[in-house]
């Protein structure tokens, strides 16, 4: 998969895709179906998906809480999964959010990126202020040359599918709803940074990953799926995860310590991608290390039983 940052200066290998356009935060069932669209709207011309880094919220309300549910590593990783040839990862600065609509439409779609065709979800604004609606995309691209389809929104439990309602889900620790909604585990990817090796010396040695800038699901213990994405051990496994801020330890700074099932090895440096299966039981502190490791032996009894189910 092909990235591309900048519409004004584009390869001619790069021009005459037929798009998706949103942010795809989560890269959930409705952007699927988004994509899916576009992958049908033109056959011949190149799948592509347009988005924006940072995200739109963040460079307007730069200090508000944490909100993503992946990176934008981790977005281009799952677009690549379902079939995306070029991503449009457009660079969201103050000239581009100062477009109008219709010059987003001439600029950047038809002019920039010469798009044959793009298709966007119902409720799509777009252009300064996002007072660009559906209907004016379709005139705009009536007149400039370009296609637009717009696909209907989803539901899932009588609930639009939105990141907005999965990152609720996964506030209320209920990932297996997030999972039903997005189409895939919610997952959590990142390095493996150093930690202070407490899990080492009680015989639960965990690989430390930091959530900063990422929505924070309900703090807990989970049952997860991890990927080790490259290094020596890269593979598939089974574990149990901490969320949270260990107040067990007096912790004070939220991140995710995952135990690998079964596994020896250095993973520092790596990258991994958990997926949060079901949540087991909330944070709590413990009247000392020996009550602490006995319910992380049951912990990880109960993520085994219910991974060996899937």
């Amino acid at each position: 998969m092909r990235i591309i940052r900048d519409y004004q200066y584009v390869e001619q290998q790069d021009r005459g895709a037929t798009v998706a356009i949103g942010n795809f935060d989560g890269v959930h069932r409705g952007h699927q179906s988004v994509i899916e669209l576009a992958r049908q709207a033109a056959p011949g011309a190149p799948l592509g998906v347009m988005t924006f880094e940072p995200h739109p919220r963040a460079f307007f309300a730069p200090d508000a809480p944490a909100f993503r549910l992946m990176s934008a590593e981790a977005r281009a990783h799952r677009l690549e999964k379902v079939g995306v040839e070029k991503l449009y990862q457009l660079n969201f600065n103050q000239a581009l959010s100062s477009l109008s609509p219709r010059a987003f439409a001439q600029q950047v779609i038809a002019d920039g990126l010469g798009l044959v065709h793009v298709v966007v979800g119902a409720d799509f604004c777009f252009g300064k202020g996002r007072k660009g609606t559906v209907e004016d995309l379709k005139a705009f691209g009536a007149e400039m040359g370009f296609g637009v389809s717009v696909a209907p929104l989803m539901e899932y439990s009588e609930e639009t599918v939105s990141s907005t309602a999965i990152r609720r889900a996964l506030s209320d620790g209920r990932p297996r709803d997030a999972a039903a909604m997005l189409g895939h585990w919610h997952r959590m990817e990142g390095e493996v940074i150093g930690g202070e090796q407490r899990g080492r010396t009680m015989g639960f040695p965990t690989a430390n990953q930091s959530i900063d800038g990422l929505h924070r699901p309900a703090f807990g213990v989970y049952a997860v799926l991890v990927d080790v994405l490259d290094g020596p051990h890269a593979g598939s496994y089974h574990g149990a995860a901490s969320v949270g801020i260990r107040p067990m330890f007096d912790g004070d700074h939220p991140n995710i310590e995952t135990f690998l099932f079964d596994f020896t090895g250095n993973l520092y440096g790596a990258t991994l991608s958990v997926g949060l299966v079901d949540y087991l039981r909330p944070e709590m502190k413990f009247d000392g290390l020996d009550a602490l490791m006995a319910q992380m032996q049951a912990d990880c009894d109960q993520a085994r039983e219910i991974l060996s189910q899937l």
